[in-house]
């Protein structure tokens, strides 16, 4: 066997113990179910021991509290509701699909990110679709799905090989899923999900969905150009000239699909030029006492802003192309959407109960406190700790693809934690973010990955996981390089990440 075979040999058998050890792990609703359960014993056993904390807010002598006591179960009993009712990502996400989920299933998105392709310059090719790739998470995961094959027939029709648009479409889209021009569900799910952990510290902190914002803008260009250049510098180099035979369809367009995109942008340039109007007005709602926006009532109600935004670019195109002909098919899509997020409600009723034990317990201010001081004793604090968290949350993605539960999993040690050295909670999850929307193109146990190796396989019939893998390795690894860069830049700065956010408290 001579050392290539040998490498490609090892390297296939860490991805099949991945892939195998990934596999084991439960659905991620018995495994929070399953860590509620190991924070109820967890109690029990640290109350024996008498165990207390300093709370770093109020100063007070905090013990752990036992789940198993009376107390303990009264709690779990009386406040399973308001655990899932009250959890902030909740109401975040469902208010952001409503607006979301009609502007899509109306195909307003669709049509959206097929124009923007089809319609960019030969020359401008690879940068659009890096570009929507990384812009396509306005749609969530349905962006894997829709842009890589979409990509992939554009670079066939200029003469390029088709594959190469394939993987700039679907490393763009995963390894980008965090970017973002506008302010998106993600955004909503993940900054809930971390003012839930940072009432470990301080009750009154909460992080919004805008506070990654300005970060999300500079990433979308950065990355484009990146992108780009990995397509055409390491991807197409590496595959050559394309000498297949595929037979790709072009796609069908609804002869009214240019008039009613037209009328969509007209619609939200009147929303936006209305709320600017109103923001401008003296003694403005949505202005504070100063007349500035940080903080304001306009950054607080983000999300209903936002919702109505989609809602009206939605539904004047739906009324346009005629997919909506009553006020009832409005409240159709509505619905529609929403019942795509069953299966993260159902997440969410776990998720909810695991962080609310882990609150109520103290076993989160336990954490945080000893572990900061362990890290400043140690002297493992400033930059490298987060460069360290991003690398440890990257290789977590290859174990837990979910983005939202391994966030679930994280915030409530790391932000805690992160808060008692200085820094912001909206700044760790920064360092998640990135770290998790780099490698998730990287694990076959990405539901995703399976369908994009199909995708594949219309050009290349002998290409497996291993090929894909090594395609996707360039995005995953450089993506993830230039954004701890970025990273660091705002770190030693100190520059905002989102209005009136800095990296540090």
């Amino acid at each position: 066997m001579n050392s290539q075979t040998k490498k490609k040999s090892i390297f296939g058998k860490l991805l099949n113990g991945i892939e195998v050890l990934g596999n084991k792990l439960p659905d991620p609703f018995i495994l929070f179910a399953v860590l509620a359960v190991v924070v109820i014993i967890l109690s029990y056993i640290l109350s024996l021991f008498g165990i207390s904390v300093v709370h770093p807010g109020s100063g007070e002598q905090v013990p752990i509290k036992n789940l198993a006591s009376g107390e303990g179960i009264e709690y779990i009993i009386t406040s399973m509701l308001s655990n899932f009712t009250g959890f902030a990502p909740l109401g975040l996400v469902l208010a952001m699909m409503l607006g979301v989920g009609l502007a899509e299933k109306v195909g307003l998105l669709d049509y959206a990110i097929r124009k923007t392709i089809l319609k960019a310059p030969r020359a401008l090719v690879t940068y659009a679709v890096v570009f929507v790739g990384i812009m396509g998470n306005l749609a969530s995961d349905a962006a894997m799905i829709l842009i890589p094959p979409l990509a992939a027939m554009v670079f066939y029709k200029v003469g390029r090989n088709p594959i190469a648009g394939l993987i700039a479409g679907f490393g763009s889209a995963g390894a980008g899923f965090t970017a973002n021009l506008l302010i998106v569900g993600t955004d909503a799910l993940l900054a809930g999900i971390s003012t839930e952990a940072a009432k470990i510290i301080d009750e009154t902190l909460v992080v919004t969905p805008v506070d990654n914002w300005y970060f999300n803008i500079v990433s979308v260009f950065v990355l484009t150009i990146v992108g780009a250049l990995i397509t055409e510098k390491i991807i197409e180099p590496r595959l050559g000239k394309y000498e297949g035979e595929a037979v790709i369809e072009d796609f069908e367009e609804n002869p009214k699909a240019g008039k009613a995109f037209r009328n969509a942008i007209i619609a939200g340039l009147v929303y936006i030029a209305i709320l600017v109007i109103a923001i401008n007005v003296p003694n403005s709602a949505l202005t504070n006492e100063d007349g500035g926006l940080i903080p304001s009532p306009f950054l607080s109600g983000i999300v209903p802003i936002i919702l109505f935004w989609f809602m009206t670019i939605g539904i004047a195109y739906g009324v346009t192309i005629g997919n909506i002909k009553t006020s009832k098919d409005v409240s159709k899509y509505m619905a529609e959407s929403i019942k795509d997020l069953s299966g993260y409600i159902v997440l969410i009723f776990a998720i909810s109960q695991f962080i609310a034990y882990f609150n109520w317990s103290n076993i989160g201010i336990w954490i945080a406190v000893n572990g900061a001081e362990f890290l400043t004793d140690i002297n493992f604090t400033g930059i490298w700790l987060i460069i360290g968290y991003i690398i440890l949350t990257a290789i977590l993605e290859f174990f837990i693809t979910s983005g939202s539960a391994k966030w679930a999993l994280e915030a409530p040690i790391f932000v805690p934690m992160f808060m008692q050295l200085g820094y912001h909670p909206a700044f760790t999850q920064l360092g998640y973010r990135v770290a998790d929307s780099s490698f998730n193109i990287m694990t076959p146990l990405n539901p995703y990955f399976v369908v994009i190796l199909s995708f594949m396989h219309q050009y290349d019939k002998k290409a497996g996981i291993g090929t894909l893998m090594s395609l996707m390795l360039p995005f995953a690894l450089i993506y993830l390089a230039v954004w701890i860069i970025l990273i660091v830049i705002f770190y030693t700065f100190n520059l905002p990440i989102g209005p009136g956010v800095t990296p540090f408290l």
